[in-house]
């Protein structure tokens, strides 16, 4: 899992197809993009811009992808979200979908929170575990940007 925010990326720091999705989020004006999703390499690098009510922890379930990563980007509003690493131990909430590439649990062992602030963003790989949307203080509308990795992309050249 990275952390960090836009504004302060380290070029030296991520593979080439996570710096590609961070250099997109840095130079899109996303209040002038439609929600939906958008391709960036085909299938393998998508993006889903969402319009979002954060809610209580207890009603969002957290959830792991095996075949993409998720690069999480919080444009506007405010948001916690929960992560942990996946040590096996999670109850299945619903099992893997492989067309949605997602299986949720019940909850989570062992989650951090994370405080995002507009700018903020998250990359979670296969074994991060993340419960996006969370409250954070009070109900907010938030833009949330997800660029969607697929794992291959990583080792491109």
């Amino acid at each position: 899992m990275y952390f960090g925010h836009i504004n302060n990326i380290n070029p030296n720091e991520y593979p080439k197809a996570i710096q590609f999705a961070l250099e997109y989020l840095k130079n899109t004006d996303f209040d002038k993009v439609e929600v939906g999703r958008y391709q960036l390499k085909g299938d393998l690098i998508y993006v889903q811009v969402l319009d979002l009510e954060t809610k209580p922890k207890a009603e969002i379930r957290p959830e792991v992808h095996r075949n993409y990563l998720d690069v999480q980007y919080l444009h506007s509003g405010k948001e916690k979200m929960g992560f942990a690493h996946d040590c096996g131990n999670n109850q299945i909430a619903m099992e893997y979908d492989p067309n949605r590439d997602i299986q949720l649990y019940q909850d989570a062992e062992y989650e951090g929170e994370l405080t995002m602030q507009v700018g903020s963003f998250a990359v979670f790989f296969p074994e991060d575990v993340h419960r996006p949307a969370c409250i954070d203080g009070e109900v907010s509308k938030i833009r949330k940007v997800v660029v969607k990795i697929a794992i291959s992309e990583l080792e491109a050249k």
